[in-house]
């Protein structure tokens, strides 16, 4: 089976991605861009209608910030889920890079196994398809995927880490429950916070939701800090 299309909704300078969410034909994800992270409200209304037009059914956004919601609460969208947003300063001295368990690369023929921790890791709404894994992928100029693994062992969790300029991005850290409780988080948490500061990124953020005590727990640990304001998942029905 093929991976779905992302197509481009536009009018004027406002735009934004739209695909189907998770492989559910009846959902669609819109992104905004960085190029145009503020949209109208009237702009918002056109994408609903566009989007109504191809045969969804309902509309869920990407994590957005207050300033970028307003558009979207203005044309109907509600709070579908609430974010933390952390940030971590990486001009100081990070803690020491765990030499276990093993780290590798992740080859095309693994991402299956990948897909199938993060299905084991998250609930249905957050699971990511093999769509969602390749947006995350080229969402940042730069990105670092690894996955903790044995040579022909199972993959017990991966992260996917990107940096553009002086920013870094946390953009998915996953571990498979039958893992959990060796330090496999913190090895590829850390791994990718090194990545970053030896490349010169000087602040990391990363997002998760308000009930994910777990995550909330290793990124303090790490030296995590909650910003001043978080991010909401927005959704709206189409008639």
């Amino acid at each position: 089976m093929g991976v779905p299309s992302v197509s481009v909704i536009r009018r004027g300078r406002e735009r934004v991605r739209a695909a189907p969410w998770r492989g559910d034909g009846a959902v669609a994800l819109i992104t905004v861009t960085p190029e145009a992270p503020f949209l109208s409200a009237d702009f918002v209304r056109h994408c609903l209608s566009t989007l109504a037009g191809q045969g969804f059914s309902r509309v869920v956004t990407g994590a957005l910030s207050p300033l970028e919601q307003a558009g979207f609460l203005a044309a109907g969208f509600g709070v579908e889920e609430q974010l933390h947003l952390l940030g971590l300063d990486l001009t100081g001295t990070l803690p020491p890079l765990p030499r276990t368990p093993r780290l590798a690369r992740v080859p095309a023929r693994r991402r299956t196994d990948v897909l199938s921790v993060d299905r084991a890791a998250f609930s249905e709404f957050w699971r990511f398809d093999e769509l969602a894994l390749r947006d995350a992928l080229h969402a940042t100029p730069a990105v670092r995927f690894r996955m903790a693994a044995r040579r022909w062992g199972p993959v017990d969790g991966y992260a996917i880490c990107g940096r553009s300029g002086g920013r870094g991005y946390v953009q998915r850290l996953a571990v498979h429950p039958e893992a959990q409780g060796r330090g496999t988080g913190r090895r590829l948490l850390l791994d990718g916070l090194h990545w970053m500061a030896s490349h010169g990124v000087g602040r990391a953020l990363v997002n998760t939701q308000t009930t994910n005590q777990g995550a909330l727990a290793l990124y303090r640990a790490v030296g995590f800090r909650e910003e001043p304001v978080g991010l909401s998942v927005l959704s709206a029905g189409l008639s």
